[in-house]
């Protein structure tokens, strides 16, 4: 590609926008349930200084924050901040910030978003730290849980319902053919900390939790020296001669072995939960046949695209059988989390011009269309109360209008998802597609 070549994840609404902004007067259509009360608060990369299109890849972008204050049937405020790593920080005029660093890797996390132990913070995978930022999206600094960290951490760690601790699988170049597992309490401490001996050194993007499981996926993309010294952009890439499987840590044993079965070739970048099922563990999730070719940019150039499987691991016997619940495309698996860990019988997926419902006890997929040209992001999943029954609440997520070259938030009720939106938050500016983001509920 030459410095002259189009990136496509530099066009159209990919490409970053170039101002931090605070609206305070935003329009809305319909009603904002009055329930909630809280952030709907949505990561993605968004380059501070502009780049080169021939050496720029889609996840090495720094981090920007968006978010929306709902609160009492209104919405209070939307926000754009960058997340202030060092070159972020210099590039903006502004002193650095405190916080220790891993490695060097001074990185803007620009994948995921979460609330824990009372700390906003941005994450990101393959060695950067967390950044703690405050309830207004200000970067506040990078942490690594009070020394708990010995590398990075992951964009997808799962919090327990039940215990409050959160779950991760992280890698990191430096560990070698190794991933590390780690359990933060609901206090915000490192309590394990585990390696896990890997055959090469996997790109793994998430993880599942189970009642008695954690699950690795060690999958045929993986960090390739050979890749790197030709100065590819990312130094993961598909290997055809890598062997596919998952592993299971016992949670009543995190220092015992773990349990490896092997599974076709494929790559998961999201589950969208697990459970024990006797002595059987499932895996509901989203399964590209390939990723990551050399040459690679961003995720779409593959040809392909992720469908909903099943996987249901025969942990005695040592094999895993799968089955084909949806080949519709679809990606961003959510469910309720209330039930991670557990048996779920609903699930939710972005597809590319709307949102999917589906209920895995009857069967039926119910679907609605934002409508050409528009599409939306990750729809996130918010119960209307602590104690309502699974499904009894509302589907968050940003949509982007191409013909109004402007995003909204819109809110939909789960239980109804082929009706629509019962509000949209206009935003009448754009944000970027991104990532990940969740709802942070207002303490109570």
């Amino acid at each position: 590609m030459s410095a002259s070549t189009t990136n496509p994840y530099l066009e159209g609404n990919f490409a970053p926008v170039t101002d931090e902004v605070t609206l305070t007067e935003l329009r809305v259509t319909g009603t904002i349930p009055e329930e909630l009360n809280g952030r709907y608060l949505r990561n993605g990369p968004n380059p501070v200084v502009a780049p080169d299109p021939a050496a720029y890849h889609w996840f090495l972008g720094d981090g920007m924050i968006h978010g929306l204050r709902l609160e009492g049937g209104r919405a209070a405020w939307y926000r754009n901040r960058w997340i202030r790593s060092t070159p972020v920080a210099e590039a903006l005029g502004e002193p650095a910030l405190p916080g220790p660093v891993n490695n060097g890797m001074d990185f803007a996390p620009n994948t995921n978003v979460i609330g824990h132990a009372g700390a906003t913070l941005a994450i990101v995978e393959a060695g950067a730290l967390p950044f703690e930022l405050s309830d207004e999206l200000d970067s506040l600094g990078r942490t690594d849980f009070g020394g708990g960290l010995d590398g990075g951490y992951t964009a997808h760690p799962k919090l327990d319902p039940a215990t409050g601790e959160l779950h991760a699988v992280s890698y990191f170049w430096g560990w070698g053919n190794q991933v590390q597992y780690t359990v933060v309490d609901r206090d915000g401490t490192v309590v394990t900390r585990r390696m896990v001996e890997t055959t090469g050194g996997p790109m793994v993007h998430d993880m599942s939790l189970t009642e008695r499981y954690a699950v690795v996926y060690d999958l045929p993309v993986v960090f390739d020296l050979d890749v790197l010294a030709t100065g590819a952009r990312l130094p993961y890439v598909w290997h055809d001669d890598y062997p596919a499987r998952v592993g299971l840590i016992d949670r009543r044993d995190v220092d015992g072995p773990v349990r490896w079965l092997d599974v076709d070739p494929c790559y998961v970048f999201h589950p969208m939960n697990a459970y024990d099922d006797g002595d059987d563990v499932v895996i509901d999730l989203c399964r590209w046949d390939r990723m990551f070719e050399p040459g690679h940019v961003g995720p779409f150039e593959q040809g392909n695209h992720s469908t909903l499987r099943r996987w249901t691991l025969d942990v005695a016997g040592g094999k895993v059988r799968e089955d084909v619940i949806d080949d519709l495309p679809q990606e961003f698996p959510r469910v309720d989390e209330r039930l991670t860990g557990r048996k779920h019988r609903y699930g939710y997926a972005a597809t590319l011009d709307g949102i999917i419902k589906h209920d895995f006890e009857t069967g039926a997929v119910d679907r609605y269309d934002f409508g050409t040209p528009k599409s939306q992001n990750e729809a996130v999943f918010v119960p209307r109360a602590a104690d309502a029954a699974e499904d009894d609440g509302w589907l968050v997520c940003l949509t982007y209008d191409g013909a109004s070259d402007t995003s909204a938030l819109a809110i939909t009720h789960a239980q109804d998802v082929a009706a629509g939106p019962v509000a949209t938050v206009h935003l009448d500016r754009r944000v970027p597609f991104g990532f990940h983001g969740n709802w942070i509920a207002d303490a109570v």
